[in-house]
C-alpha cells in the first residue's frame, strides 16, 4: 500500500502546514504550477516526489520536470500532466492519448477547482486537487490524500485549509 499526498498549484507558496502532511505519506504529487524549486525542494527532503511543470513554471523548473509524466504505482497506471481538461472534454493535447491508451488515473491541476470524478467511457478516475498555493481565484486550499493497494485506489481525502 502506497499512501499518496496530490497537490498542485502552489505557485511557489510552502508552509509548514502543507509539509506536516508531507511527512505523513509514501509519496507526493505535483500536478504543475511549482512556481519556485523552494517548494519541489523542501518536498524532496522529505519524501520521494514525482511532479510536472506547469504553464507559469519557468526553464529551471521546465528542465526538473517534465510536462507529462506517465507512471505505474502499484498496479495502477497513472499519467499527471498540469493542464488535462476534465471528463468528456480534455484538453486537445491529451485527448488522442487519453483515448487510444487510457491510464487508470489521470491527474491534472491548473484549473484551481478540486474535483475528483470518473469518466466510465474511459474507464478512468480523473483527479484535480485544487490549488494549495496562495495565488489565484480560489477561497480555499485545497490537496488531496489518498493510498494505492494494489489495483484499488482507496481512501481518498480533502485537505482543506484556511482561506486564503
Amino acid at each position: 500500500m502506497t499512501k499518496i499526498l496530490l497537490l498542485s498549484d502552489t505557485h511557489g507558496y510552502i508552509d509548514s502546514d502543507i509539509l506536516k502532511y508531507v511527512k505523513q505519506t509514501d509519496e507526493v504529487w505535483h500536478a504543475g504550477d511549482i512556481g519556485s524549486l523552494k517548494v519541489t525542494d523542501a518536498i524532496s527532503d522529505l519524501k520521494p516526489l514525482r511532479a510536472v511543470y506547469g504553464n507559469i513554471d519557468d526553464s529551471k523548473i521546465r528542465t526538473e520536470f517534465p510536462e507529462h509524466n506517465r507512471f505505474m504505482c502499484e498496479d495502477v497506471d497513472v499519467w499527471m500532466t498540469h493542464i488535462g481538461g476534465y471528463p468528456p472534454k480534455y484538453n486537445l493535447r491529451v485527448t488522442d492519448t487519453l483515448k487510444q491508451h487510457p491510464p487508470r488515473l489521470f491527474i491534472c491541476g491548473h484549473s484551481h477547482i478540486l474535483k475528483v470524478m470518473p469518466d466510465k467511457k474511459l474507464n478512468l478516475i480523473h483527479m484535480n486537487p485544487g490549488a494549495v498555493g496562495k495565488h489565484g481565484f480560489h477561497k480555499t486550499r485545497t490537496m488531496l490524500r489518498f493510498t494505492i493497494n494494489g489495483k484499488k485506489i482507496e481512501n481518498l481525502e480533502v485537505i482543506e485549509f484556511s482561506k486564503r
